[in-house]
C-alpha cells in the first residue's frame, strides 16, 4: 500500500525537493531528480526508470485518468502537495500548478555499459554549458535513433538539470546519457571497440564538408562546446573534422545544438538511403 504524505508548507521534504531541482551537487549525492511535466513522466514509466515519489496537486479538485492511474501504481511513495508548493516546484505560475510531478532515480551508465555494433551510432557533445541545448541534443539524438550520448568534460551542463529533461522531451529516458570525464577516455572506449567507429569531430574549419565523410558504418560524432568548439584534445583524436555547408550570407554559425542536429540527420540519412524517416 502507497503511504501518502501531506506537505503544505516549506519543511523539511519541500526544502529537499528544492534542493533536487537547484544544486548540482547535491542532486547527484541524492541520486535522484525531480521531472516535470506529462511527457516525460511518462517516458521515464515506460522505459522503467525507477519512480521513487509522486507529488500531486492536494487542492485540485479531481486529477486526471492519467495521473491516477500513476498513483495507483504499487511501492510508490506519494505526497499530496498544496498547489502553491507545488508550482513552485513545477516552476509554474501559482496559480497554474502542474497536476503532477515524478521524483526519479538517476541511471549511471557507463560506457563499458554501451553495447555496440556494426551500425553503432553515437554523440559525443563537448563541455556544453547550456543545459537547454544538451537536452536539445539528447532529444535530437533520439529522434534520429543514436545509440547514445556521451557528455566530455567536468565542469559540462547536467542532462538532469531540468532544464536539461524538459528540453529532451523525455528522451533523456529512451537514449543512454552517460558522463565522460576526459576525450582520451572516450577515444580510447571507441578504438577497444570491435568495430572501432569513426571519430568526426564538427567544426566550422573542418576540410570537408560531413556529407563526404562515410557514417554509414559505426560512428562517433563529436559537437563542440557553444563558445569555443572543440577541446584541442578532440581536434588530436578525431579521424577527422568536418564542416557543415551554410551559405555565404550566413551572419553566424549554427549554435551546438543545431550543428549537432544536422549531423545526427546527415548520419542517418547515409543510414536510410536519403530517408531519415525509414
Amino acid at each position: 500500500m502507497s503511504r501518502t504524505l501531506q506537505v503544505s508548507v516549506r519543511n523539511a521534504r519541500f526544502q529537499q525537493w528544492e534542493t533536487l531541482l537547484r544544486n548540482r551537487n547535491k542532486r547527484h549525492r541524492a541520486g535522484s531528480f525531480l521531472v516535470q511535466g506529462v511527457r516525460p513522466i511518462s517516458l521515464a514509466v515506460e522505459h522503467g526508470w525507477t519512480i521513487e515519489a509522486l507529488l500531486y496537486d492536494a487542492d485540485r479538485a479531481r486529477l486526471s485518468d492519467w495521473a491516477r492511474g500513476l498513483l495507483e501504481r504499487p511501492h510508490i511513495e506519494q505526497a499530496a502537495v498544496s498547489g502553491a508548493l507545488l508550482a513552485e516546484l513545477g516552476e509554474k505560475e501559482e496559480d497554474n500548478p502542474p497536476e503532477l510531478l515524478a521524483q526519479v532515480a538517476m541511471r549511471q551508465p557507463r560506457l563499458a555499459d554501451l553495447e555496440t555494433g556494426p551500425s553503432w551510432l553515437g554523440l559525443v557533445v563537448d563541455r556544453p554549458t547550456s543545459p537547454g541545448n544538451l537536452g536539445t541534443l539528447i532529444r535530437s539524438a533520439d529522434a534520429f535513433g543514436a545509440d547514445a550520448v556521451v557528455v566530455t568534460g567536468r565542469n559540462a551542463a547536467d542532462p538532469y538539470d531540468p532544464k536539461a529533461v524538459r528540453a529532451s522531451t523525455g528522451s533523456l529516458f529512451a537514449v543512454p546519457v552517460v558522463n565522460a570525464a576526459s576525450a582520451q577516455e572516450v577515444a580510447e572506449w571507441a578504438r577497444s571497440r570491435p568495430e572501432q567507429p569513426i571519430i568526426v569531430g564538427t567544426d566550422e574549419r573542418g576540410e570537408l564538408p560531413l556529407s563526404d565523410h562515410d557514417l554509414g558504418g559505426p560512428a562517433l560524432i563529436v559537437v563542440g562546446n557553444e563558445t569555443t568548439g572543440m577541446s584541442n584534445a578532440w581536434f588530436e583524436l578525431v579521424d577527422a573534422t568536418a564542416r557543415i555547408p551554410m551559405s555565404p550570407k550566413a551572419a553566424s554559425s549554427l549554435n551546438a545544438a543545431n550543428a549537432g542536429s544536422v549531423a545526427l540527420y546527415e548520419a542517418t540519412c547515409q543510414r536510410t538511403g536519403g530517408d531519415a524517416a525509414q
